[in-house]
């Protein structure tokens, strides 16, 4: 699955790149919530939530359906009102998505008053890890105070953390953006793009940028204008939002890994085969040549070279001349990344 953004007929007027505080809060919400799968915020995490006051803590635990795999639209631009202002119809047709993890096999835009659209929202509510069944109960039964609920949770995130975090983040997040509008001014939208991830691809007639995704969408610039959003606190994921009726946002993160989820895949596989893992064992102790590698591994050398040439495609192998000898050596620092360049990936 990808998402697809059509760049055919789109000129770089049809982008903007801004900073957003409220979906970096959305952001950090989500490491505070699963700050093990975020190591390098794991230490700040754990910090926060163990000096916040029992009021915070039980509210990231109640609301986290919010900001985990499906994150609250409310977080984002594009709603023309904020969300105080929105009527309890839609706020509670944004929340069951949430709450249900998903859009395209829904539609909850009448979830109060239709008993088929809240029997949807519970029974999917139901299978999903806690506490998404809670949440969408407590949406069903009072919407209004939930919404209170959930924007109280906000301000007191914002007393308890977020306003220092927010004075520390987003002079990042205004260089990268800056730096985004630049990208697009001088090299145009498919460079500034593909440049988001590693996981990205360019494809011509027409011409569109693929996002490695788990979710399936295609996104039209030239229709409806894209938002690009810089995240700190994001990565590894690069989040595409693209709710009906709502203007498509790209929540992107500063530090963009290097890796993307073929290129680690492709580095697992290599290190399957029998024979090249024994290759590896003899260059992971010293770097040696072709001739070598062939009689100690019973093997050709077009055999031998064929492994050699495959490993360092992927970036596995690094190469030493010494006049007129080549040896090749394993990179143990990239073979050391595999796991953490593989968890990263997937995440993207």
């Amino acid at each position: 699955m990808s998402v697809v953004i059509v760049l055919e007929g789109t000129a770089s007027d049809r982008f903007t790149v801004t900073v957003y505080p409220p979906a970096e809060l959305a952001a950090s919400l989500h490491v505070l919530t699963g700050h093990g799968h975020h190591t390098e915020h794991a230490a700040w995490a754990e910090r926060i939530i163990t000096a916040g006051p029992a009021a915070f803590r039980a509210g990231l635990a109640r609301f986290a359906p919010l900001w985990t795999a499906l994150r609250w639209r409310g977080f984002y631009p594009g709603l023309q009102t904020p969300p105080a202002e929105l009527t309890v119809d839609r706020f509670a047709e944004l929340t069951a998505y949430t709450c249900a993890s998903g859009y395209r096999a829904f539609d909850f835009g009448r979830v109060l008053h239709d008993p088929a659209q809240a029997r949807a929202l519970r029974q999917t509510a139901s299978s999903l890890p806690d506490p998404h069944s809670a949440l969408a109960e407590d949406l069903l039964r009072d919407p209004e105070s939930l919404r209170a609920d959930v924007l109280d949770f906000l301000d007191l995130c914002r007393r308890v953390y977020f306003d220092e975090l927010w004075a520390r983040t987003e002079p990042v997040l205004s260089r990268t953006a800056h730096r985004v509008r630049q990208r697009l001014a001088d090299e145009g939208p498919m460079a500034a793009l593909l440049s988001l991830s590693p996981s990205s691809a360019r494809l011509d007639s027409p011409a569109r940028v693929v996002f490695d995704k788990v979710h399936h969408a295609v996104i039209s610039p030239a229709r409806t204008p894209l938002l690009l959003i810089p995240t700190r606190y994001g990565a590894p994921h690069l989040l595409v939002k693209d709710e009906p009726g709502l203007p498509p946002v790209v929540h992107f993160p500063v530090d963009v890994p290097g890796i993307g989820v073929t290129l680690a895949r492709s580095r697992m596989l290599a290190l399957t085969d029998p024979r090249r893992v024994r290759l590896c064992r003899l260059i992971a102790r010293q770097a040696m040549t072709t001739a070598d590698l062939a009689d100690r591994l019973s093997m050709t050398r077009p055999q031998v070279a064929r492994h050699l040439r495959t490993l360092r495609d992927l970036g596995l192998v690094q190469v030493e001349r010494h006049g007129r000898y080549v040896h090749y050596g394993l990179d143990l620092a990239t073979v050391k990344r595999i796991g953490q360049d593989v968890a990263t990936a997937l995440q993207y």
